[in-house]
């Protein structure tokens, strides 16, 4: 597989640096509230990109975090009036709802912040005692910038903004600041009153670790000082993952990330999702009014990843009628293949023939090509039946559906009036005998009579209008 890494702006085979398995490491959550789609886009092209990898054959070890103590679940938790792990667990029990809905494939590591201060203290240690950290009065740990050359590479910062950065000596306490602030930042926040009763004691006081430091000592412990992938969504560049490399490669001897993957930001309607615009949507919003899971998903993997979605309502629509196609189509080609149910998705790893569908796995592996690849997948069901054995492309659709993560909606089995069988079998009749003006009388007829007659290559199938 080939995928653009942003900090190299190359796009580069993926292969395991050990030979043996692709460790890769995406931000997870912040769990003050529900996700949102544009969250979801994110993760649900990580889950893509593992799903390739592994129906290629792949071995992989995937980390994702849990970002449970931070300035919003502090300051939500106790708008709440609730204890700040009852309130993130709800939360965290939320999206896990959610990625389950959305076939996401659980990450093979899923840790917290909270429940690894003792590591995260440990870096802030070797970052001091290495010159690039340093205690304020106060009892807060800042980073400094100054002491690590290539800060600034992975988001193309300007040199002259960070030699004024430098020169003024800013430090930053927030979690998070201005996308053009180019400042120290903090590794251990010293205890205030407003973070109430949240607060952990540590070698500069009490308090509780900065938002970009979880993630560098996660890392390091689940996937080592080198790991293959690093990702988040697009808005993490700066500052959250240059400040991830700064502190990694200053606290450890490795490269730490060894290739970027940044999905871009998912549009609504045109414009950026803001509470303000009422554009912001969660997965439970979507499902109020009447859309599923399944089919968000299908919109979420319909563009390229490096190129802007637009999410909109018709675009929904167009994937509830597109997956319906698609499980039309695989009941036909089941039947073709003498099949039923569908492979599990442990005996699509690896698959070697693809079938007709080969073209779609191609589009997969090169770049992600989510967009090129469902184009693939309905060319492929043209010929499916017919070309090259219904039981290898059988499979080869189950191995690219699975790869997309798609779970095609079952049709529910109702069984048709006697009158509508009736004018569905007069209906076959003159289709083949080629009558076509009877043919299509026959169909109006049995729209009338609340039903839709479905032609497949060998009969046809009846469902309710």
């Amino acid at each position: 597989m080939r995928l653009f890494d942003t900090l190299t702006r190359e796009t580069r085979e993926l292969q395991p640096a050990d030979g043996k398995t692709f460790g890769f490491y995406c931000c997870g959550p912040t769990v003050y509230g529900p996700a949102h789609i544009g969250n979801f886009r994110s993760f649900v092209l990580q889950d893509v990109l593992r799903r390739v990898l592994e129906v290629g054959g792949m071995r992989t070890k995937h980390v994702r975090n849990i970002t449970d103590v931070d300035d919003k679940t502090i300051c939500d938790s106790q708008a709440a009036g609730m204890p700040l792990t009852n309130f993130t667990t709800q939360w965290t029990e939320r999206f896990h709802e959610d990625c389950r809905k959305l076939n996401c494939l659980p990450p093979h590591v899923e840790p917290s912040a909270v429940a690894h201060l003792p590591e995260q203290i440990a870096m802030i240690e070797a970052l001091i005692e290495k010159g690039h950290a340093y205690a304020s009065d106060d009892g807060s740990v800042y980073f400094r910038i100054s002491s690590f050359s290539e800060y600034g590479r992975l988001a193309r910062l300007d040199r002259q903004d960070l030699e004024l950065g430098r020169t003024q000596n800013q430090r930053a306490n927030a979690d998070e600041y201005e996308k053009d602030s180019i400042c120290d930042f903090v590794l251990w926040k010293a205890r205030r009153r407003e973070d109430g009763e949240n607060f952990w004691p540590s070698p500069w006081g009490e308090g509780r670790p900065g938002w970009h430091l979880e993630c560098s000592a996660m890392s390091l412990k689940y996937l080592g000082e080198t790991f293959d992938m690093h990702s988040g969504g697009e808005d993490l560049k700066f500052p959250h993952h240059e400040n991830e490399i700064a502190q990694s490669r200053c606290a450890c001897d490795g490269q730490f990330a060894l290739s970027w993957f940044h999905p871009t930001f998912l549009l609504v309607d045109g414009a950026k999702m803001s509470k303000s615009l009422k554009n912001l949507y969660t997965l439970d919003d979507l499902e109020k009014k009447g859309f599923t899971a399944a089919e968000c998903r299908y919109v979420l993997v319909s563009a390229h990843y490096r190129k802007q979605l637009n999410f909109t309502f018709d675009s929904l629509h167009a994937a509830k009628e597109a997956l319906g196609k698609l499980a039309r189509a695989e009941r036909e080609l089941a039947r073709a293949a003498g099949q039923e149910g569908a492979p599990s998705y442990k005996s699509l790893c690896g698959l070697e023939d693809f079938g007709v569908f080969a073209p779609a796995f191609v589009a997969l592996n090169d770049d992600l090509n989510t967009a090129e690849a469902l184009g693939q997948l309905f060319v492929g069901l043209r010929t499916a039946t017919s070309e090259g054995g219904a039981g290898p492309n059988w499979r080869g659709l189950h191995a690219i559906l699975a790869a997309l993560g798609l779970i095609l909606p079952g049709v529910a089995v109702v069984k048709a009036p006697p009158e509508a069988v009736a004018l569905a079998e007069k209906r076959q009749e003159a289709r083949e005998g080629k009558d076509w003006a009877a043919a299509d009388r026959l169909r109006d007829e049995l729209k009338e009579l609340g039903w839709v007659v479905k032609d497949l290559r060998e009969g046809y199938e009846l469902e309710p209008v």
